[in-house]
């Protein structure tokens, strides 16, 4: 019995590195040994064998049980990526294999060494030991040749074999989140140097390149069998959904978990005397039903879960708890790992915001920049910090809602269900209650200046704050948040709530996917047409990869082959896209960041969003709203904006002036201002929010359906004081005062 792991593992490797490339560390391992068949008369609780070919030596830890008694043959099959390369039979007492001839029930638990013969290391070639994520398996069935049992097949094992080099790597890890995070603060730091435009193209991209991150490790958490390399690649991108392993976090939360009543996992501690399994392809793990009482017993003081499927001591992940025992995480400690660093997150998005304030108050002091650098951010910083804060509450969205609807299935202690529940319907009643204020600011400024872009664009309060909802979309696309909420949602309960059946987690994918897919193509709701390019990009590659996940779930009983291409075909097209998203973000970022002016590489969206802000002096558009709105500031006649996003609607309501004149008025009410500029009415004076233009262009679809400004009055007699001024002509405020335009880089 001693030689039964040996003689397949080479065999396997002899016939599977053809196909490979060749690399520097050989070595090849083999880390379990998996029961293929309900009672199996041979498993093994601890397998670990591992080839050296540079002493061709085989060294063999095994902790084993047979039940096997009497003369048996060896049926070996031998695959990579799905295909057969081998089937042949091994008769142990022709080949003179001592404890095999015949086979005697007991426990195997000595470790030992075996030398391999030349012969057998030279139909290795070097291709074996450098191709990523190996997909190579051996599988022995043990029939009887003697005794009442014979022709009787009473045995199956199989052994999954990995040459150490993978995919899941530290510095593409490290390389994404790196470059994710360095786009995000180049966009704020270029929207508070007052370049809006550039700035909301850069956040508008790199959000959905994060959002594209968090789909790849969506796939990584469904219950569907993966090809390792596949399992290998999502892995990549956990980190974008909290799952990273800090050791004194985790000893931090199995402390709390124990001290909360509930009872932590302790596969990682077992390890030296059990086998995990991750669930793969060809591994299909066997029913509950058949280990008895006393197995599921001792399988539940190291696993306590649902998904961890038990065999004698040997155990088989999948789904989420493939991504936890990867990552090196005990299951029980899972939701809080990702809880945490949401958490952590939220507090350095607040902690950077307030130190950054405070340095550009400290510079200002000690001259080391203008007094009237930042000084939009500078007055208006807790406006930046509530818009921030939102933000960081959208990108954790996606992972929190897996999480905790996870852990409501999972149970691992009354505390932790709390704050699932608390953190779940927060985090739904924040974003829906923003979305809603977002609606009604657009639905009011329709209503009273038939263009959303008013009262979006030119309050700059409820720009910073609410602003990280829609200015990434064009200003009559305000509602698209809502779908894009109610997706992350229903993918996410998809997700958490289905483990058990990966073919409805394929399957719900690929609907909500074609259905994302279908109204961004339709609808093209983002703010220009390159960045609808990006985003609809990124939905079909999502698309794709529901499609390639329902591969996986083998419902059509395609050739092992086949998936195991698919598996292959799917991380090279995702990692080849996902260079290009990231070779473009980095150009992106570098010229904007190294651009005198980097708003003229972006064309001004047709929404006239940009009318409406805070004029700044290296905007050159040439917009009739902002030259209107410059020979208005000439003349003294501008005030600031009412308070549009007041929840009190009482002052426009009892202000019928304030609305728009119906079409049948629109023509006298053109002609009285244009002929007596004395009686302009009074119900249009903040109606534009213009910036300086030395030249006109013809007006936009916009200004031939809204109510006539009244700055075309001014444009003739100037000097009529008719508006209040905000401030005297020629008066500039000093930095350290409010100023009504508090836009800074919050819904970047």
């Amino acid at each position: 019995m001693w030689l039964l792991p040996p003689r397949p593992l080479l065999l396997l490797v002899s016939l599977v590195a053809s196909v490979l490339p060749a690399g520097a560390e050989n070595v090849l391992r083999s880390s379990s040994l998996a029961a293929c068949q309900d009672n199996s008369g041979f498993t093994a609780s601890l397998f670990d064998v591992v080839y050296t070919p540079n002493n061709n030596t085989v060294a063999i830890n095994m902790i084993a049980t047979s039940s096997i008694e009497g003369h048996v043959l060896f049926d070996i099959a031998i695959s990579a990526y799905g295909y057969e390369f081998i089937r042949t039979t091994l008769d142990p007492c022709k080949s003179n294999l001592p404890g095999l001839c015949p086979m005697t029930a007991g426990d195997m638990s000595n470790p030992f060494i075996l030398p391999v013969a030349d012969s057998a290391a030279s139909q290795i070639p070097g291709i074996a030991y450098a191709f990523p994520d190996l997909d190579a398996s051996v599988r022995i069935y043990i029939n009887m040749t003697s005794g009442e049992q014979k022709g009787k097949r009473i045995a199956c094992v199989e052994a999954n074999i990995s040459n150490g080099k993978t995919v899941d790597l530290v510095g593409v890890k490290w390389g994404t989140a790196a470059v994710a995070g360095l786009a995000i603060v180049a966009s704020a730091i270029v929207s508070g140097l007052g370049f809006s435009n550039a700035a909301s193209h850069v956040a508008a991209n790199t959000l959905s390149l994060f959002g594209y991150f968090q789909a790849q490790a969506i796939i990584g958490l469904c219950g569907v069998p993966l090809p390792p390399v596949v399992a290998s690649w999502t892995q990549d991108f956990q980190w974008s959904m909290g799952i990273i392993k800090v050791k004194f976090i985790q000893d931090i939360l199995t402390w709390y978990q124990r001290a909360t009543g509930g009872t932590p996992s302790t596969i990682f501690d077992s390890l030296h005397t059990v086998s995990v399994q991750v669930e793969k392809r060809s591994l299909v793990a066997p029913s509950l039903a058949v280990f008895g009482r006393a197995a599921v017993h001792h399988a539940a003081s190291i696993v306590k879960r649902a998904n961890i499927t038990t065999f004698f001591g040997s155990y088989i992940v999948y789904g989420i708890q493939r991504v936890a025992f990867r990552a090196g995480i005990e299951s029980t400690n899972l939701f809080m790992t990702g809880l945490t660093f949401f958490y952590i997150f939220f507090v350095l998005a607040a902690f950077c915001v307030t130190a950054f304030k405070g340095l550009c108050e400290l510079a200002a002091r000690l001259h080391w920049i203008k007094g009237d650098t930042f000084s939009d951010f500078r007055n208006g910083w807790l406006t930046v910090l509530k818009g921030v804060l939102f933000r960081v509450t959208l990108i954790g969205f996606p992972q929190m809602t897996i999480l905790c609807l996870w852990e409501l299935t999972q149970n691992d202690s009354p505390a932790e269900m709390v704050l699932a529940v608390f953190f779940l319907l927060g985090m739904i009643a924040v974003l829906g209650y923003a979305a809603f204020k977002v609606i009604r600011m657009a639905r009011r400024s329709i209503a009273l200046h038939r263009n959303p872009s008013y009262v979006l664009f030119s309050d700059p309060q409820a720009l910073n704050k609410w602003g990280f909802l829609y200015v990434q979309f064009r200003a009559s696309a305000y509602y698209f948040i809502i779908p894009v909420l109610g997706y992350t949602l229903v993918k996410s309960m998809f997700i958490a709530l289905s483990q058990s059946n990966g073919t409805a987690q394929a399957v719900g994918l690929i609907i909500v996917e074609v259905a994302a897919l279908i109204t961004a193509s339709v609808l093209r709701p983002w703010m220009d047409k390159s960045t609808n390019s990006f985003n609809i990009a990124i939905c079909a590659m999502n698309f794709v990869n529901a499609i390639f996940l329902f591969v996986f779930t083998d419902v059509f009983g395609l050739p092992p082959l086949v998936i195991g291409v698919v598996g292959v075909v799917l991380w090279i097209a995702n990692a080849a896209f996902s260079l290009i998203l990231l070779i473009m973000l980095i150009v992106t970022t570098a010229i904007v960041l190294f651009t005198n002016n980097p708003d003229t590489r972006y064309q001004f969206m047709n929404d006239d969003r940009t009318s409406f802000m805070k004029s700044q002096t290296h905007f050159q558009t040439t917009n009739e709203l902002e030259a209107l709105g410059a020979t208005a500031r000439a003349s003294g006649k501008f005030k600031p904006p009412m308070d549009l996003d007041d929840d009190d609607d009482g002052s426009e309501v009892s202000n019928p002036a304030n609305m728009a004149l119906p079409p049948s008025q629109t023509n006298s009410a053109r002609t009285s201002m244009y002929s007596n500029p004395d009686h302009v009415p009074a119900m249009h004076a903040p109606s534009v929010r213009p910036r300086p233009s030395s030249s006109f262009r013809a007006p936009s679809p916009f200004m031939s359906s809204r109510a006539p400004s009244p700055y075309t009055a001014s444009l003739s007699n100037s000097s009529q004081p008719n508006i209040h001024p905000a401030h005297p002509v020629g008066h500039k405020p000093s930095p350290s005062a409010p100023s009504a335009w508090q836009r800074g880089a919050g819904y970047e």
